[in-house]
């Protein structure tokens, strides 16, 4: 008689099936699907979590090009002047200012140029 492990099986399909609810279709329903769906999911979710750094860098970038654009700098230009004037802000930063605080991304902008 071979031994079909019952109660752990039971277990182990029922967490799979709880990590795929709300998936379409078969995927949060039979175990087969599910169990492919979830480890799918799960080498997404580990690729996405460093992606979201790239991602989050390329978008201060972004934000911090526009600002200096305004004030007639290139982003390099820009980041360049800041760093001869000793000025040591990081792009998150940098972004945030941009966005929230015009006046003075003005200054920092004034500050770059100076030091040109």
């Amino acid at each position: 008689m071979r031994v079909k492990g019952g109660p752990q099986t039971q277990r182990r399909h029922k967490k799979v099936l709880a990590l795929t609810k709300g998936q379409r279709g078969s995927k949060h329903k039979l175990y087969k699907r599910a169990n492919e769906a979830m480890m799918k999911s799960l080498v997404y979710a580990y690729r996405d979590r460093r992606n979201r750094k790239r991602d989050f860098r390329r978008l201060w970038i972004t934000r911090i090009n526009a600002a200096a654009r305004q004030h007639e700098l290139s982003y390099s230009k820009f980041m360049y002047g800041l760093s001869t004037a000793g000025v040591s802000l990081n792009r998150k930063a940098l972004a945030d200012i941009a966005v929230h605080d015009p006046v003075a991304f003005a200054e920092l902008a004034e500050t770059a140029k100076a030091s040109l």
